[in-house]
């Protein structure tokens, strides 16, 4: 299918688009209560982290180390694990929407996310990302994190393709306006019919995938 702008690559953000969140508050403050943790100091602990984690400067296990291990605990750091990977869920409408644009206009499809390596591996494994998605640009894998424009200039590279052949799409604005701010066409998720409405405007127009079924 054609389309009237030269857009040959999808890149995606993974946690909030195609599937929940890695780990966020919410997720934090069950597993406070699931654990018999102190939310406000863990979560403390987390802020002080988290994005050295995502970085890819520390294992799952550092960090768990220094968030919720820095005493004795009457569980193991595997059954947190296991708490934490638990947690993520596909959002299925959105994985198919963008799975049946990627197929109608033959884009190459890239992740570019903020994740924590053991996190992102294993839900690139659990929900077959692979099947999906062409490469992964992932923080912990490349040591830049979004909103850094390195992280986008790296996706162009491997991508190899200009700014304005490629469309990003995240639910965080401050990584939407960065990305437009280097040419590359954005679209800043909210809900699906916002962003079908969005893929339009650009001339993605796949009306079937934007009927929830």
């Amino acid at each position: 299918m054609e389309h009237p702008l030269d857009i040959s690559v999808l890149f995606l953000d993974i946690g909030g688009l195609i599937l929940t969140n890695g780990w966020d508050r919410a997720m934090r403050r069950r597993a406070a209560e699931t654990f018999g943790l102190d939310f406000d100091e863990m979560n403390e602990r987390h802020n002080l982290t988290f994005d050295t984690y995502e970085r890819g400067l520390l294992s799952l296990d550092e960090y768990l180390q220094r968030v919720v291990f820095h005493q004795a605990r009457s569980f193991t750091p595997e059954q947190f694990k296991s708490f934490m990977f638990e947690q993520s869920q596909s959002l299925g409408d959105n994985l198919r929407l963008f799975r049946e644009i990627a197929d109608a206009y033959g884009l190459r499809v890239a992740a570019v996310s903020n994740e924590g390596r053991e996190l992102a591996t294993h839900r690139i494994r659990k929900f077959h990302l692979v099947d999906f998605m062409d490469f992964f640009i992932i923080s912990s894998f490349v040591r830049f994190r979004k909103p850094d424009e390195d992280i986008f200039r790296l996706a162009l590279d491997i991508a190899q393709v200009r700014p304005e052949q490629a469309l990003y799409i995240d639910d965080r604005l401050l990584f939407v306006e960065v990305a437009q701010g280097m040419g590359i066409h954005s679209i800043y998720h909210e809900d699906l019919e916002k962003t079908c409405r969005s893929l339009e405007d650009l001339g993605l127009t796949l009306p079937e995938s934007c009927v929830l079924r």
